[in-house]
């Protein structure tokens, strides 16, 4: 037996059932915080009550953890990448959410994520083949606009969101808040290896036993809360299509694609086996999946984490099948309404603590990416001045679209979605649509995401965490790469 496990490359080996469940649960660690946030902050943003943001969270870890699963096991020739690849709801569609629930109401958002997802399939396999399109200086740069356009929703969630409200930046919620985000840095300085990958959930949970003292805590919808179900399909009542809102989800999957195929191609280094075009196409298709099915179940759009493409590559464990048991894992979690009272119980200082420390990676990781764009002699510096410009619009001066059609402004009200359009567009018409030849640097995961992984090897989630290679977001793939090279006849220095 072990002869023929032996024969076998090692991202298709069979662990033990005790070995696998161990080192799932493991990267169930390493992405829970970030990916519970996502419904967490667009609860308090939309003023959700506990029970409907609690129906959200247990949504959201219920199709990651599907979604986890299809990417390890794959679906015949249409769907998953067959890597160790944990998927996760995605920051970059936490602005657009936001501004489509405020405006049209939640059946909007879900409508959105059914029209994206059914797009996402769609384009797949094309996408596969133009990522050259979307090289480190269109990705840097949204991903760096996508951080830096979230960090006022952390800082409303620990200070309040109504400036004349008498409780607004009590200083007893700002101490709090302080006293995690030192906590997150502190375990990152200090600890080593798997531990510091978990700093921001030992901040959360540091900072929910200090808010329980603090009387800031209501557990009070935990008891009659039930042990074990499953959300209502379309609980928020009938999907509703608008058309800004589809075409503003429609951006943030061709921004999730790009970061999810640099993660792809991370992983794939980390275990030996580098994905083909077909593989990265049915791993996009499984993102593409996660639209369908949020906007059936009311939950989030998914994209690969790169904090555990980091944890990939530190405990070296390449068997598909241990982020298959991480997947389990998730859809069990999700099946407990009792856990999802308790998250969504977790108050809005906490929570905004860890946002900011998360947001605020986001756009280092961003920041980061760009360091890989030839600046000198191109036009490259004015590209990311005009589209960090413009898409910031939006952030601080929020009402600067408001005489536009409700359907445009829905579009240019989004820092994220004006983003990608300006970086896009101005990268055609500088540097044009060659396919540039890729360069020999491993790729870097891309996706936005996290900070929980800061480990030397780990890329700090660029993007959605902390991770290894280098980060989510700026881990362009080595296509993604070639806009450097495009950019400059000779390879890219180290």
């Amino acid at each position: 037996m072990s002869q023929a496990v032996g024969s076998k490359h090692p991202v298709d080996q069979m662990l033990p059932v005790g070995r696998l469940t161990v080192l799932g649960l493991q990267h169930v660690l390493v992405m829970y915080a970030g990916c519970v946030a996502v419904p967490l902050i667009v609860g308090g943003a939309l003023k959700l009550d506990a029970g409907t943001i609690a129906i959200l969270v247990n949504a959201d870890l219920f199709v990651a953890g599907v979604i986890t699963i299809i990417q390890s096991l794959g679906v015949g020739r249409i769907l998953g990448v067959r890597l160790p690849v944990v998927a996760g709801a995605t920051f970059a569609a936490l602005n657009p959410m936001i501004l489509i629930g405020a405006k049209y109401g939640l059946p909007a958002i879900y409508g959105a994520f059914l029209a994206a997802g059914v797009f996402g399939l769609l384009i797949a396999k094309p996408f596969a083949k133009i990522i050259h399109l979307f090289p480190p200086l269109v990705t840097g740069t949204v991903i760096t606009v996508i951080g830096l356009s979230l960090i006022d929703a952390g800082a409303g969630l620990i200070a309040g969101d109504d400036e004349e409200a008498p409780g607004y930046g009590a200083l007893d919620k700002l101490a709090l808040a302080a006293a995690i985000i030192v906590l997150i840095v502190l375990v990152n300085r200090f600890a080593r290896g798997f531990l510091a990958s978990l700093s921001v959930l030992i901040g959360l949970i540091f900072g929910l036993i200090v808010a329980s003292f603090m009387g800031l805590v209501d557990f009070s919808g935990v008891g009659d809360a039930s042990w074990f179900g499953l959300a209502r399909p379309f609980y928020f009542g009938p999907p509703e299509f608008e058309a800004a809102a589809i075409i503003a989800m429609c951006t943030v999957m061709l921004i999730i694609y790009v970061e999810s195929t640099a993660d792809m191609l991370a992983v794939g280094e980390s275990v030996g086996r580098r994905p083909s075009e077909n593989d990265i196409a049915r791993g996009l298709a499984a993102d593409g999946l996660s639209g369908i099915l949020a906007g059936v179940f009311n939950s989030f759009l998914d994209t690969a984490f790169a904090q555990n493409v980091g944890l990939v590559q530190v405990t070296r464990v390449r068997s598909r099948f241990v982020v298959t048991a991480a997947g389990v894992i998730l859809v069990l979690l999700g099946l407990i309404p009792k856990l999802g009272e308790i998250i969504a119980a977790i108050p809005g200082p906490v929570i905004g603590a860890a946002a900011l420390v998360m947001f605020a990676t986001v756009t280092a990781v961003g920041i980061r990416s760009l360091r890989r764009v030839q600046f000198d002699g191109t036009n490259n510096l004015l590209i990311v001045a005009v589209s960090i410009g413009i898409g910031m619009i939006p952030v601080v001066a929020p009402a600067f679209y408001s005489q536009m059609p409700d359907e445009l402004e829905i579009i240019f009200g989004s820092s994220i979605t004006t983003t990608v359009i300006v970086v896009f567009l101005l990268n055609l018409l500088f540097n044009g649509y060659a396919r540039p030849v890729p360069t020999e640097s491993a790729p870097e995961p891309t996706t936005p995401p996290q900070p929980d992984a800061p480990l030397p090897s780990a890329d700090p989630q660029s993007g959605s965490s902390l991770p290894t290679a280098d980060p989510h977001p700026e881990t362009e793939p080595e296509i993604a790469q070639a806009g450097e090279a495009e950019e400059k006849p000779e390879p890219a220095k180290p």
